[in-house]
């Protein structure tokens, strides 16, 4: 999915680059681990946003923000359009800044001629 993810903050006694490998992602109900960090890039082009738009600072597992329940229905949304085309498998037609352009709401109509 063309989505783009924020990287976890560093947990407590874990530097960037120090010895251990950073814990994987908690609480995925949608993604798969290698897919976060492009997903989570990708929604911050998309929607014009950074990571507390969606999560909770310090905890980006929790489900306190209900905008990260809208984001993994939009996923899902993007998921099933794309399903339905012939090459749905091998290529991505439609994505979160196909509507979004780089806003939170979607744009649902062109811009007002010049």
């Amino acid at each position: 999915m063309l989505l783009p993810l924020c990287a976890q903050p560093p947990q407590e006694g874990q530097k960037k680059g120090g010895g251990r490998a950073p814990e994987p992602p908690k609480n995925l109900k949608i993604l798969k681990p290698e897919e976060v960090r492009a997903t989570m890039r990708s929604f911050t082009q998309a929607l014009g946003v950074q990571c507390t738009f969606c999560h909770v600072q310090g905890d980006f597992a929790s489900d306190e923000n209900p905008k990260k329940t809208t984001a993994r229905m939009m996923i899902n949304l993007a998921h099933d359009v794309n399903a339905k085309f012939p090459d749905g498998a091998e290529k991505m037609h439609v994505t979160c800044y196909t509507c979004h352009r780089g806003k939170t709401e979607p744009e649902i109509a062109p811009p007002p001629a010049q």
